[in-house]
């Protein structure tokens, strides 16, 4: 199956993008999203996902991920694949978890891009029972990807903010 991963990261930050482009694939091959389905990744600074991080939910502080799914459902235009929506990650916060963490850092990407395209494949972690049904496949994507899965409490117990 053929999807759509475009990566921006403008600020060329050290990153594995294949990787990143294989972590949404597995899931949305596992989630059997519609072929040829488009998102994209976005690479940034701390200050630019605080600014998104305030304006869209409140919360005057960065984040290390947001998701911004596209309109419910997606639109459809003729002739042009099916568009998802946006991951936003801020490198800086995400490199500080991982440290922190003793995580290698393209781990920590590769958690943060599953965890924000199962959001934008309408997964959520606000309710017990959602949250147990997202760390399922959450964990299966991590588990494809060959990322041990003691990486998912470590940084995903202390916020809950995406």
């Amino acid at each position: 199956m053929t999807f759509h991963v475009e990566i921006q990261n403008e600020r060329e930050y050290s990153i594995d993008a294949s990787r990143l482009v294989t972590a949404v694939e597995i899931v949305l091959t596992q989630q059997s999203a519609q072929p040829e389905s488009t998102l994209t990744v976005v690479i940034t600074d701390n200050d630019a996902v605080a600014d998104l991080n305030r304006q869209y939910r409140g919360v005057d502080a960065p984040t290390d991920v947001l998701s911004f799914p596209a309109d419910e459902p997606p639109v459809e235009i003729p002739d042009e694949p099916p568009y998802l929506g946006d991951l936003i990650i801020a490198y800086p916060y995400a490199a500080s978890q991982a440290e922190r963490e003793k995580h290698p850092m393209n781990d920590s990407l590769s958690l943060l891009v599953i965890h924000g395209t199962l959001h934008l494949l309408g997964y959520d972690h606000d309710t017990p029972e959602h949250r147990a049904a997202m760390w399922k496949v959450q964990e299966s994507a991590l588990r494809a990807l060959g990322i041990l899965l003691d990486i998912v409490p470590a940084l995903e117990s202390k916020t809950d903010d995406h």
